[in-house]
């Protein structure tokens, strides 16, 4: 039977992250993504905001390319998948732990301080995955593809009388 371990997080950054290398000099990068949702209280009728917060881990390119834009206060779309361990505490207590480790990352929101705005004002997505992450130029740099005319579907020859 297949399975399926997959996060999908909107949310905003909660602090600038945290680049180390391990001993390979392989990059990581962590960092805290708030999600936030609201709901009524049903005895006072006051709106009531209710925040979690998730501990992210990038790795390799992702990671850099976490370093280099993520900033704390801004808005980011997280693919990933759960990770579950355990740790004993100074004080000796076990302690569990959920990190998400991200696949894919998306910057979402303005372009501010990111060396300039679309032309008409629009917001492109900037998106990185590992795929995208392997080529030579940073994928949060890449402009998105413009707008083509309609894709060849191959059947542009064929006659228009079928034979059923």
């Amino acid at each position: 039977m297949a399975s399926v371990n997959k996060v999908i997080l909107v949310g905003n950054c909660g602090r600038d992250p945290e680049i180390r290398y391990l001993p390979s000099g392989q990059p990581v990068a962590s960092v805290s993504i708030a999600t936030s949702s609201r709901r009524k209280d049903r005895n006072t009728g006051e709106t009531v905001e209710d925040t979690q917060w998730h501990r992210v881990t990038f790795y390799d390119r992702l990671a850099e390319i976490a370093g280099e834009y993520l900033k704390k206060g801004r808005p980011v779309y997280v693919e990933g998948r759960l990770k579950y361990g355990k740790y004993t505490g100074q004080d000796g207590i076990e302690r569990n732990t959920v990190d998400i480790i991200a696949t894919e990352l998306q910057l979402l929101g303005s372009r501010e301080g990111m060396g300039g705005a679309a032309e008409d004002g629009a917001i492109a997505p900037r998106t990185a995955t590992p795929a995208a992450a392997r080529s030579s130029a940073p994928a949060a740099s890449r402009a998105a593809p413009a707008a083509t005319p309609a894709a060849a579907t191959g059947f542009e020859d064929m006659d228009d009388d079928i034979p059923f």
